[in-house]
């Protein structure tokens, strides 16, 4: 039977202001009823293509066909008025607001003039989810909802306003295998009922099994459209990036020294009033990556900020290199030799005003090789910024160029440029490689694998289970503010047993957990 085409975008062409050529007549058209992966580097074009697509953003030139007819999409409120909709990255949720509340904002139902009419609103959202097999606490705040069942809650927004054609940009960045599992059986269902969806993904197992087809885009402009079934992970990769790229992680035997950090008991309370961490102990060493997995909201985001000093902590302690931080200052735990990736790279990781080479010095400005008496030494400062653009492989038209016109992954890159170039002794990498492609995510992997064989300590924070086992020597899962497994050792391990200690259904005894803990 031959598929119906629902979407063709022809000679899309996108031309920013200041010269960067984001796409260059790209075509990419799409069936009905089919998951169509879109994939690329960071900085390729893909997501300002589904920006276009979604009316984020106006092609400089280019058409778009919807169904066959050629349409001007102006705003994602005329995209969802042609039934295309796009659940993003990062989520588009009020917290402070029901499920029920962030389903219906912008079309409420009403009764008279100005009530919302809360019967026929549960009734709309308690018939979608019905429909499509996508059950959530319609009730529950959704600051209260798991990652899982926030990604479920975007999916049915799109859904309840009549969307056929679905856009997910890195929709498992977050989720448990189990989690990713029940969504691709739920994507897989909507596919069955005639819906399109297109799948953005770095995740390139993932594009094999649930995936069609695949539009794979380089440097702005399209390298072919390819059914799943005749291309393999390792193509699409070459396709990608350009050359080769080791898709499996690989590291010899850690040799661990004494131990650099202690965390003893540390209790954290939210501003919220709740306990975010309860107790835990652990150690680094030198010369080892200790991981630490879990769902995100079980008390990561508050433990790393209180071992970078973002945050506080409420009882117990933290000690680095024989120092006890309490009392730090940001400013004195660097100069402790401490460098943080951290998980909002925008909000966190950069000052957005300033150039990349600005960006990267931001911790070195009062280095004597840059500045003497409050002079800065421009020379020094320019060849520092395109060293560090050459080694870390920093896509730019220039060094000085704002850090805002790099791509997601080049900012990343920018980043750990800064952190690990100013020879840290503890490095706390926190989600370093979520939502950038496989280039990226191998020199980020590789540049932390050759700390720790410097003799670094390294705590790794992520999502991604590849990635938490593959790079880390030891392993702690958290849940619910606390430690509910300790692993010694990642050899031969299973990510679907990690899975469950994440999702809370399994907890090691108090004995086993102590091993995390080395005096």
């Amino acid at each position: 039977m031959t598929s119906r085409e629902v979407l063709r975008m022809e000679r899309i062409t996108k031309v920013y202001p200041n010269g960067v050529v984001a796409n260059k007549d790209v075509d990419l058209c799409i069936n009905e009823g089919e998951i169509h992966a879109l994939s690329g580097e960071n900085g390729a074009g893909k997501t300002t293509l589904m920006k276009i697509l979604f009316g984020d953003e106006q092609p400089t030139r280019g058409d778009i066909y919807v169904n066959g007819k050629l349409v001007n999409i102006t705003s994602p409120m005329s995209a969802i008025k042609l039934g295309i909709g796009m659940v993003h990255q990062h989520f588009m949720l009020v917290d402070s607001l029901t499920a029920i509340d962030n389903m219906i904002l912008g079309i409420e139902p009403v009764k008279g003039k100005i009530m919302v009419d809360r019967k026929r609103a549960e009734k709309m959202v308690h018939d979608v989810a019905e429909k499509y097999n996508l059950h959530i606490d319609a009730h529950k705040k959704v600051r209260d909802l798991t990652v899982g069942q926030k990604q479920k809650l975007e999916i049915l927004k799109a859904l309840l306003r009549g969307v056929r054609i679905l856009i997910l940009d890195e929709p498992t960045a977050v989720l448990t295998p189990q989690e990713t599992k029940e969504l691709f059986a739920e994507l897989k269902n909507l596919k069955e009922d005639g819906y399109t969806i297109i799948f953005i993904s770095h995740k390139l197992a993932e594009v094999r099994e649930l995936c069609d087809r695949i539009t794979i885009i380089r440097r702005g402009e399209s390298k072919g459209v390819f059914p799943i079934s005749e291309v393999s992970e390792q193509e699409i990769s070459r396709l990608m990036v350009g050359r080769d790229v080791m898709l499996h992680i690989e590291k010899n035997a850690a040799t661990p020294g004494k131990p650099s950090l202690y965390v003893k008991n540390l209790r954290i309370v939210n501003d919220e009033n709740t306990v975010a961490v309860n107790g835990i102990s652990f150690t680094a060493r030198e010369g080892e990556i200790v991981g630490i997995a879990g769902v995100e909201g079980n008390g990561q985001v508050e433990l790393v900020r209180a071992l970078t000093r973002l945050g506080d902590y409420h009882g117990g302690n933290i000690e680095m290199m024989g120092n006890t931080i309490s009392r730090m200052s940001i400013s004195a735990l660097r100069k402790q030799k401490v460098s943080h990736i951290p998980e909002d790279r925008m909000t966190t990781g950069i000052a957005p005003s300033l150039s990349i080479t600005e960006n990267m010095i931001a911790d070195k400005i009062d280095d004597p090789q840059f500045s003497s008496m409050g002079i800065i030494n421009k020379k020094a400062l320019k060849q520092y910024g395109e060293k560090m653009v050459r080694d870390y492989g920093i896509v730019t038209r220039s060094p000085d160029s704002e850090i805002t016109s790099l791509s997601g992954g080049n900012i990343q890159k920018t980043v750990l440029a800064r952190e690990l170039s100013s020879n840290p002794e503890i490095i706390i990498a926190d989600q370093p490689t979520r939502g950038v492609d496989v280039g990226a995510t191998e020199l980020i992997r590789n540049m932390l694998l050759s700390m720790r064989d410097a003799g670094k300590t390294v705590v790794l924070v992520s999502s991604d289970l590849n990635e938490i086992i593959g790079l880390s020597d030891r392993l702690l899962v958290m849940y619910r503010g606390e430690i509910s497994a300790y692993f010694p050792t990642t050899e031969n391990f299973d990510e679907e047993v990690l899975g469950r200690f994440m999702l809370g259904l399994e907890k090691q005894s108090s004995d086993e957990i102590k091993g995390a803990y080395y005096e």
